[in-house]
């Protein structure tokens, strides 16, 4: 892939995955992406998961003519880009290998040598020429490991922003949702944590121009028929913790079916008053990543869940657990809870709640004892009337 004269794309497709990081499903698949430029001296920036090795070594051969690199610049240490390094270091033994000093140091943790003889060190502002083309490197700890550093290349104003801007699903296959979708699921259930680092490195790129983002995950930005804007925008109301859309969202445990109903008669009554958007999901059921993307999404929650033990069901609780570890904020909260003789969900979930930033709790809690009644429907309606 060409993505200006020079920039060229020699990144691999993966569609054997199951599970990237053991947990997300990637049912697309998922690109590891790589790039060369290539001017009077060559850089080849960041490597592939090490199945793929030796066709990116491949590509590489082929869009730089046979030619030598003379960098290798490392932009993020995990394996998925990462572990091709040895290949790439035994294939070009000359070629001198860039990163951030914490970035030689997990080189040699995970691979064993730091390539100490022909290395050279990254810190924030340093420059690096390779004839027309000036590279600039921005220093970017904790987006989302410590040692992480993106490159802007002033020339085809290129960010290279490592896995920044990254989304889920290989670039072979067309994504029906377009970027957004596996982009915000992508960002909340890795990135999600560190919104104030994600600010810190939009403030330092907003004096930049950018014409494209090449990432190491997903398509290069933008899209056709998109603005590059629209990307830096919206990863701008991510990190800041602001919600998307106007709408509501609904999660929801059920044992015996009582709380499905509930939620499913909120989610009717609440469409019904107008409400712009409202999705609801069974945690125990539908991808639990997408339901933590939704929550962020949205600028009003509803939690309707059991007591199970004398605590929330499990699932409601891993999913409230997920979104305090990213930051969870800024939202107004309802309540659905459901016990047959001695609800405390209520309870339970606003204790969990007690120390995140800006949660504004509904008026109305509906509590259900064991099945909906006409006193339930009527705190139902209460909570549409504050919701919708």
């Amino acid at each position: 892939m060409i993505i200006t004269k020079d920039i060229l794309y020699v990144g691999v497709n993966d569609h054997d995955i199951d599970l990237f990081e053991g947990q997300f499903d990637v049912p697309l698949g998922m690109a590891y992406n790589s790039y060369v430029i290539n001017d009077e001296k060559i850089a080849v920036i960041d490597s592939v998961e090490t199945r793929f090795s030796g066709e990116w070594l491949n590509n590489i051969e082929t869009v730089t003519g046979g030619r030598v690199p003379d960098y290798f610049i490392v932009q993020h240490m995990e394996p998925d880009h990462s572990s091709s390094i040895t290949d790439f270091m035994d294939k070009y033994p000359e070629t001198v290998i860039a990163a951030s000093n914490q970035a030689f140091v997990m080189m040699k943790n995970f691979y064993g040598s730091d390539y100490a003889e022909r290395r050279m060190v990254l810190t924030e502002g340093a420059k690096l020429s390779l004839g027309r083309h000036e590279l600039t490197f921005i220093t970017a700890p904790m987006v989302h490991w410590p040692e992480v550093i993106m490159t802007y290349d002033a020339a085809d104003k290129v960010l290279f922003s490592a896995d920044g801007f990254g989304k889920f699903g290989a670039n072979d296959v067309e994504d029906p949702e377009g970027w957004a979708c596996e982009a915000r699921r992508y960002y909340f259930g890795i990135v999600g944590k560190f919104g104030m680092q994600v600010q810190n490195v939009l403030k330092k790129a907003a004096g930049l121009e950018i014409e494209h983002i090449c990432s190491l995950h997903g398509p290069v930005l933008p899209l056709p028929g998109e603005d590059i804007s629209y990307y830096i925008n919206t990863y701008d109301t991510w990190s800041a913790y602001r919600a998307e859309s106007e709408g509501v969202f609904i999660a929801y445990t059920t044992v015996y079916g009582h709380t499905r109903q509930a939620a499913e008669l909120l989610a009717e009554k609440l469409k019904a008053a107008g409400c712009p958007r409202v999705a609801i999901a069974d945690l125990a059921r539908e991808d639990f990543y997408e339901s933590v993307e939704d929550a962020f999404r949205h600028d009003r929650l509803v939690l309707a869940t059991t007591t199970y033990n004398g605590e929330i069901f499990p699932k409601m609780d891993d999913f409230i657990r997920a979104l305090l570890e990213r930051g969870y904020q800024n939202r107004r909260i309802g309540i659905i809870e459901n016990g047959s003789w001695a609800p405390a969900a209520a309870r339970i979930i606003k204790k969990l709640f007690e120390n995140s930033k800006d949660i504004t709790w509904a008026e109305n809690t509906v509590t259900i004892k064991s099945a909906l009644s006409e006193a339930s429907e009527a705190q139902i309606d209460a909570l549409v009337g504050e919701f919708a």
